[in-house]
Order: structure tokens, then C-alpha cells, then sequence
């Protein structure tokens, strides 16, 4: 029997089932890495040397290994440009660009609710209870 996490759509509907293959792509595409880059590429097509520069704390094996995951995945496609010498270019695809609202949707959720996390991190931290972040939210959640 394949492991699920339960989640609630919307009052009433049918309940989301995430499965080993959802984890393993919203890790592939959720990634640090994988949202600088993607965070790049959505303003304009670059080459690897010019996501190196755009995102200077990244080696060049984590980037090269991220736009794999990404390309294999459907999210950006590797267009060679030049054959001499060989020039590379990385663009998003249309399925990439679905990813934007969604993402958008997780950042605005995180800076919502960032000093709740933050103080429960403190509390943690500290080696209080973790029931107390719940009274962080108050009504808000």
C-alpha cells in the first residue's frame, strides 16, 4: 500500500493524495536552487555562465545538476545556440510558467506568517513546547 498525506482541498471536495512521485517532484522543483534559477529564467532566457553570475552562491555542479532536474522534468528546456563555439541557452517552458502562482501563492503564505515560524523556531530552540506556536496564529489560521 503506497504511503499518502491526507490533505483537504475545499469543504466538500475530493481529498489530495500525496504520493512518492509528488514528493519527489515538488522537491525536484522546489528547491532552492531550482527557485533562483526559475526566478531568473522567468524574466528572460539565459546561459549557464549567466545564472552563474545571477546566483553567485551556487557551484557550478549544484547548477548544472538543477537545470538537469529541471529540463528532465519539463520545467526548462537547453536550446543549443551556436555550434562554435558550442553556446547553451536555458529558457522556461509553458509548464514552468504554470509553476509562477503557485509559487507566489507559497511566498505570499511564508511572509503571512513568518514571525509565527520564526518565534516558534525561537521556542524550539530554546527547548519550549511546540503547542505554543499554535497560539501565534491566533485567528489568522
Amino acid at each position: 500500500m503506497p504511503e499518502t498525506t491526507h490533505l483537504r482541498h475545499d469543504p466538500g471536495s475530493e481529498v489530495l493524495r500525496v504520493t512518492a512521485p509528488h514528493r519527489e517532484l515538488l522537491d525536484q522543483v522546489l528547491d532552492k536552487w531550482s527557485l533562483q534559477v526559475l526566478e531568473e529564467l522567468c524574466e528572460r532566457p539565459s546561459r549557464f555562465s549567466e545564472l552563474r553570475r545571477a546566483i553567485p552562491a551556487v557551484t557550478g555542479k549544484s547548477l548544472t545538476a538543477t537545470l538537469r532536474r529541471l529540463e528532465r522534468n519539463g520545467i526548462v528546456q537547453r536550446e543549443i545556440v551556436s555550434s562554435r563555439p558550442v553556446a547553451v541557452e536555458y529558457r522556461i517552458t509553458a509548464l514552468g510558467k504554470t509553476l509562477r502562482e503557485p509559487v507566489e501563492a507559497l511566498l505570499r503564505w511564508s511572509a503571512a506568517h513568518m514571525s509565527a515560524i520564526e518565534a516558534a523556531r525561537a521556542r524550539f530552540e530554546e527547548g519550549e513546547t511546540p503547542a505554543a506556536a499554535v497560539d501565534d496564529l491566533g485567528d489568522a489560521g
